[in-house]
Order: structure tokens, then C-alpha cells, then sequence
């Protein structure tokens, strides 16, 4: 009798193997330690054979029946379906999912890019390939991707699936690029995810809560690298991991000037940072804490490594800020909202200090004025600013 799913799925383990036939051959095998492996019974040559077909409930009873099908055809043609998986494999073994998507990792690290990157590539890639990892590329189709993706959606982890799209996308141009694939499939997958829900940052951007949440930042009573960073964040509004991998030899106090190198910022282009009195001064404190490392701020568990993404923020619930109120990365739209109110700067000078790059390709190649000067004055200011916001219960915006 034929099997169907509810069977699959019900089947108990025994004190000894359990053989469930489907038919033609095919067999659900249940162990006494409750694997159930399908199997396909078939002679060739005259002699008896076994062909494994992988696990259920990986390997549903629908793909296992297409298997067994295909395995037939083989049989009819006089080929050995055991044989020709091993010629398959053998021939493809450099073609799979798997070792394509490790030389496009390969290829990202010679290209320079951020390890931030290459860590959160391969974070991705590991949702791949318990699904397509060893699949030879020519044979993964649209639903069998469609499948990784779901196992990540089902999870309500919305952004994640639609960047494994991309993701698995690149390795498959990649592919297509060094002739061993001939489309890709995820193009045929674009609105077929469900759209995560974007959900902005939080930040202080009203001036007297934020002369709060300065004072709080003065008082904390953590570590004092953490204080100094937090202060550091308001005062020059970098991009979290930007900061906390800073290390000493950016830093020329005599310009009063941070230059962050191309290999640590988002957009790949090096940035300055006009450094304020202030923000000398906040250096000039920690580097008698951490000055006789590279770093500014170490990890207290491993001097080589800096503060976890979450140090910031962790600090931010300490001092009574839910995520929904403050985060690390919101003091970069605190220094936008405030700096674009107060009508005091232009707005490509804002952007720049932001080192935020244009989306109109036109604009951004006549847009490469670095407006410096103005950013030196518009940093000092800023941090003028932020001393008299701390300094006072209700304070209006400039201009206002």
C-alpha cells in the first residue's frame, strides 16, 4: 500500500529496523533510533541493489517518489543509478553551492571589503546550505531556493530572508561569470518574500530630552572607556562600528583630525572628522586609560579586540533607555534632525559629515566637494551646542 505523509510522519521507531513500502521499490526505513531514511530496492545486472535517497522528513515523500521515478528512467536506458550519482559526483564536486559561494567569499576578502561584510556574507550563506550547500549549481531551480528561503521567513526573520535572496544571487552571478551556470534563479524570486516591516532607529532628536540624555551619558557609572565612547557618539555622530574599531594612529591632535580609512566605512571611501575642542578633550581623557594600546576602546576580555556591537547600547538600557527611545546609531539622526533644523548649515555638508554618498549618479559626480572649512566650523558648533543643551534644562535650536 502506498505510503502518504500522515504515514511518514507517524511511523514509530522499534526495537528493530521497520521497512515502509511506497512501491516500485521505494522504502522508508525507520530506525530503532527513529531516522527515517528512504531507500530504493532495484537489481541491475542481475544482482540486487540499494540506492539511498536521503532523510525525511529533508526529503519529502514527493521528492523521494521523483527519485525514484528518475532512477527508473536510468534503469530503462541500462545505466546503474548508483553509478551515475557517483560519475555526477565526481564530476561536480568543484560545482556545488557550497564551493562556488566559498571562492565568491574568496573573492570579496582580495576586493578589501570590510570583514563586518565577509562575517555577515557568510552568516547569510549558512541558512543556504543545509538546502542547496551541496547541490550541484546548474541543478538548484527557483523553488528549491524558494525553500531555503522559507525555512528563514517562517522564523519571522523577514530582512534576513530577503538579503539571503541577494545573497544567494551573487554567488549564482558569480557563477554565470566563471561558466558554471547559465541563469539566475532568484530573479524570478523578487516579491515572492514577505517585505519586512522598517522600523526606524530610535534617537533623541527634541533638544531638552537630549540635554537629558547627555547628562545621563555624564553620570554613568560603567566602565569609563563606555562613557567616553557614548560621549563620543553624541559629539561626532559616527556610525557605531566606525568608532569602536577606532584605533590611536587615526588620530592627529595637532589638525584635530580623525581619518577613518576606506577598509572600516560603509560606503568604502575614506572619511574625516573634524575633531572639536570637545572632542579632543573626551581623546585626551581616554588615551590615559587606553593609550598604551592600539585600540580606544579594548575589549576587557581581549586587548586586540574592541568593545561588542552591543556594549553601546547596552549602556543606553542601563541608564533607563529602552530601544525604543535610544540607540548608539541614533545619535547620527539626532546630529541630522537638529543640524538640518537649525538652518545654519548646508545640507551637502551635513551629508558629507554624515558620509552618506548620493544616489543620483549625475549629482554625485559634480557633488565631490568635501566643504571642510564649513564642516570644521559646523563640528565646533555642534559641540558648543550639545555643552549648552547639557548645561540647561530647555534650550530653542539656533535660528529658531
Amino acid at each position: 500500500m502506498a505510503l502518504s505523509d500522515v504515514k511518514c510522519r507517524s511511523a514509530r521507531p522499534a526495537s528493530k529496523l521497520l521497512k515502509l513500502s511506497d512501491g516500485s521499490g521505494l522504502q522508508l526505513w525507520v530506525q530503532p533510533t527513529g531516522t527515517r531514511l528512504w531507500r530504493l530496492a532495484y537489481r541491475f545486472d542481475g544482482k540486487q541493489k540499494l540506492l539511498a535517497l536521503g532523510s525525511y522528513p529533508l526529503i519529502s515523500l514527493v521528492e523521494a517518489r521523483q527519485a525514484r521515478d528518475d532512477a527508473k528512467r536510468l534503469l530503462l536506458a541500462g545505466i546503474d543509478p548508483a553509478q551515475e550519482r557517483s560519475l555526477r559526483k565526481a564530476g561536480s564536486a568543484k560545482d556545488t553551492f557550497r564551493s562556488i559561494a566559498d571562492e565568491y567569499v574568496d573573492k570579496l576578502k582580495k576586493e578589501g571589503r570590510a570583514d563586518r561584510t565577509i562575517s555577515k556574507v557568510k552568516w547569510l550563506l549558512d541558512f543556504a546550505y543545509p538546502t542547496i550547500g551541496d547541490k550541484c549549481i546548474r541543478e538548484i531551480d527557483t523553488a528549491t531556493i524558494l525553500t531555503a528561503l522559507r525555512r528563514v521567513e517562517i522564523r519571522g526573520r523577514y530582512e534576513s530572508a530577503r538579503r539571503l535572496r541577494s545573497t544567494i544571487g551573487s554567488v549564482f552571478r558569480y557563477a554565470i561569470a566563471t561558466a558554471r551556470a547559465e541563469a539566475d534563479p532568484t530573479i524570478a524570486l523578487r516579491g515572492a518574500l514577505v517585505s519586512p516591516t522598517v522600523t526606524p532607529r530610535a534617537a533623541v532628536a527634541e533638544p531638552t530630552a537630549l540635554g537629558g540624555l547627555l547628562r545621563a551619558i555624564d553620570a554613568f557609572d560603567g566602565q569609563p572607556t563606555t562613557r567616553a565612547a557614548l560621549k563620543l557618539m553624541a559629539l561626532l555622530f559616527p556610525r557605531p562600528g566606525e568608532l569602536r574599531a577606532a584605533t590611536w594612529d587615526e588620530f592627529d591632535f595637532e589638525r584635530s583630525v580623525w581619518s577613518i580609512p576606506e577598509g572600516r566605512m560603509k560606503m568604502r571611501r575614506p572619511h574625516r572628522v573634524p575633531l572639536s575642542r570637545q572632542a579632543v578633550g573626551v581623546l585626551t581623557s581616554l588615551r590615559e586609560i587606553s593609550g598604551a594600546g592600539s585600540l580606544l576602546f579594548p575589549s576587557v576580555r581581549s586587548g586586540s579586540r574592541p568593545i561588542s556591537d552591543n556594549t553601546l547600547n547596552a549602556a543606553l538600557r542601563r541608564m533607563g533607555y529602552g530601544k525604543e527611545e535610544a540607540t548608539a546609531h541614533g545619535f547620527r539622526a539626532t546630529a541630522s534632525t537638529l543640524l538640518n533644523e537649525c538652518g545654519k548649515w548646508h545640507p551637502d555638508a551635513i551629508e558629507r559629515q554624515l558620509a552618506h554618498i548620493e544616489n543620483n549618479d549625475v549629482r554625485r559626480a559634480y557633488a565631490r566637494a568635501e566643504h571642510w572649512e564649513e564642516r570644521v566650523k559646523m563640528m565646533q558648533w555642534w559641540a558648543d551646542y550639545l555643552d549648552e543643551l547639557e548645561s540647561k534644562r530647555a534650550v530653542k535650536i539656533a535660528g529658531d
